[in-house]
């Protein structure tokens, strides 16, 4: 008995391994953050300058609003590759709302709302039909991209006089409205998902959906809600993209803006497995992208190698997650 005793792991050392463990996750990536934002200052000079951090995080706000609402769906062991999609579509709406002289501002409402439709379909087609989420969002790119060529009528929408052309162009106290939004989003984000009963269910239907519906958790409406936030902020996303640009269409916009937001959540913490993660995390996920993206336009790499780059940082945040799981059971 005592030689068991002798050789099992005292409760002193297993609470100092958890702590450190707790650490860890909860500082997340942002050591990643600091040297990727130390390494580009030595490597160029116009990078750690207030214009260009300023730009970085106007960059970075669409895809932290994308990257919230997929947090919110991959929380629950889900995924949405549509949200690009969705994004070109509200974009499109939003545009052509704005067209009214007397109720432009109603175009903001359009393409959230538009949005939020949408993603009510996805998450329809998976709570109801017990469909995969893999299979109705891949599905939901490919449509909604169609819808969006349709609705534009395969063209670009313009409007030069877009009454919320302030979102992306203007500021309030030298802070740009898109990057108010995009911190606004996170923080109504974190309340949900740590101060809500709704993100105590979201966290119970990622980690084990089978023991949440016995629980007497209605895993319907989790998944119901959660993609419903995915489309809403991806109509929001769509909205601040347009007052940026002033135009939309269904062909390029939004382009792989799903994989920016995946990439950002895994590298977040959160886990594809679901029931683990931090919207917190999912914010330095989205600045080390737009760090990275911006650093390597200003070193002068080709587009190509971006893409590259991207590619394995997406894979290394799949394997970062896998080492998290591996970890956590050991």
């Amino acid at each position: 008995m005592s030689l068991t005793l002798e050789n099992s792991p005292s409760v002193a050392a297993i609470s100092k391994r958890e702590r450190v463990r707790e650490l860890m996750r909860t500082i997340g990536m942002l050591p990643v953050l600091i040297l990727l934002l130390v390494g580009f200052a030595l490597m160029t000079d116009s990078f750690m300058t207030w214009q260009n951090l300023s730009i970085i995080t106007q960059q970075a706000s669409v895809n932290v609003v994308l990257a919230a609402g997929m947090t919110f769906v991959i929380l629950t062991a889900g995924i949405d590759l549509s949200v690009g999609a969705i994004l070109a579509a509200s974009a499109v709406v939003a545009l052509q709302a704005s067209m009214s002289p007397q109720w432009g501002m109603l175009g903001i409402f359009a393409g959230v709302g538009f949005g939020l439709l949408l993603g009510l379909v996805n998450g329809g087609l998976i709570a109801f039909m017990r469909l995969p989420p893999f299979i109705v969002t891949l599905g939901a790119l490919t449509a909604m991209r169609g819808l969006a060529r349709l609705l534009a009528d395969d063209k670009t929408v313009f409007n030069p006089d877009l009454p919320f052309a302030f979102i992306g162009n203007d500021s309030v106290l030298g802070v740009p409205w898109l990057v108010i939004i995009a911190v606004a989003v996170i923080v109504i984000s974190w309340f949900i998902l740590r101060r809500t009963v709704m993100g105590v269910q979201i966290y119970s239907v990622g980690g084990n959906p089978e023991a949440a519906r016995l629980s007497g958790i209605k895993v319907w409406k989790v998944l119901l809600f959660v993609y419903a936030v995915s489309g809403a902020l991806a109509g929001l996303g769509a909205v601040m993209s347009a007052s940026r640009l002033f135009a939309a269409n269904g062909l390029q916009l939004g382009q792989s803006y799903e994989l920016d937001a995946i990439a950002a959540v895994i590298l977040g913490g959160t886990s594809f497995t679901g029931g683990v993660g931090t919207i917190g995390g999912t914010l330095i996920g989205a600045l080390i992208i737009a760090v990275l993206t911006n650093g390597l336009v200003l070193l002068g790499v080709s587009d190509i190698w971006q893409y590259i780059i991207k590619g394995i940082v997406i894979i290394g945040a799949v394997a970062l997650d896998r080492y998290r799981q591996s970890g956590a059971r050991t």
